[in-house]
């Protein structure tokens, strides 16, 4: 065999075992779902109370899209008295006039709702939650990027989970838009559903590790505390700070009945 026989093959069979270890992970996800597809989350208890939340809305030059997500979670089904909305918003563009206008019209309404504006963007998307947080009066905290539009029952389906004391975070599917707009976002919707709706499921019911997929979740405030908070020092916060609450002890819940749209992006 020549050498560069020698090359292809290698480079072929290469490719072949990490196909190989990526389809047995991928048969595993799907064995995992319908072998616990029918153990469905429900809350331990009920709350005496409902709770203080905290709905955190991180934007970056959002100026399309700040709008109907503001309005979206305002029409959120929970006593006023007991959400605060905080939009945190990084923007250097049109952005921060549309969001401060649409946070004065919401907050005349009678809305809790105040906009936080950083010129510094240290730590961007987890600076931002941060800093929000150090401000946050509630209990739990919710978070939802610019492109999503959360269900009115969102607080009202997530919140009884934290009943149970050792519930850190719930997570609820992503739903999608303009699902039918284009080609490509069939395809994203198609693959976004498999990735909620069969390894997300899996992994949850199943007792694996389930991460925060960065929006269209909620906290418990402590759990965020005890995990160290939001760290500057990585891309997906998200990510790092499911693994430190789950190795201190914390559980996940995730919610695939419970929907939250954004939009497929980048089409």
């Amino acid at each position: 065999m020549t050498t560069v026989e020698i090359i292809f093959l290698g480079v072929y069979f290469s490719l072949l075992c990490v196909l190989g270890v990526y389809g047995s992970h991928r048969y595993r996800m799907a064995f995992l779902y319908y072998r616990h597809k029918f153990k469905l989350p429900t809350p331990k208890g009920a709350l005496e109370t409902l709770p203080k939340v905290t709905i955190q809305l991180p934007i970056f030059n959002e100026m399309y899209v700040v709008e109907r997500l503001v309005e979206s979670v305002c029409r959120i089904d929970y006593p006023r008295d007991l959400l605060e909305i905080q939009v945190l918003d990084d923007s250097t563009d049109e952005t921060c006039g549309i969001a401060r206008a649409c946070v004065e019209r919401m907050r005349q309404k009678g809305h809790d709702i105040v906009y936080i504006h950083r010129v510094n963007r240290q730590g961007f998307k987890a600076g931002a939650l941060e800093n929000g947080l150090k401000l946050a009066k509630g209990q739990y905290v919710a978070v939802f990027d610019a492109d999503f539009v959360p269900s009115p029952d969102f607080l009202m389906r997530t919140v009884p989970f934290f009943s149970d004391d050792k519930v850190g975070m719930v997570q609820v599917r992503w739903g999608h838009l303009n699902r039918e707009f284009s080609l490509l976002t069939q395809a994203q919707s198609i693959f976004l559903d498999g990735h909620f709706i069969i390894e997300h499921t899996a992994r949850n019911r199943a007792g694996c590790f389930f991460n925060f997929n960065g929006t269209a979740g909620i906290w418990r405030r402590d759990t965020i505390s005890d995990a160290g908070g939001w760290q500057h020092d990585t891309l997906t916060e998200d990510l790092d700070l499911s693994y430190r609450a789950q190795l201190k002890g914390w559980q996940f819940v995730f919610l695939p009945e419970v929907i939250s749209r954004p939009r497929c992006r980048w089409t």
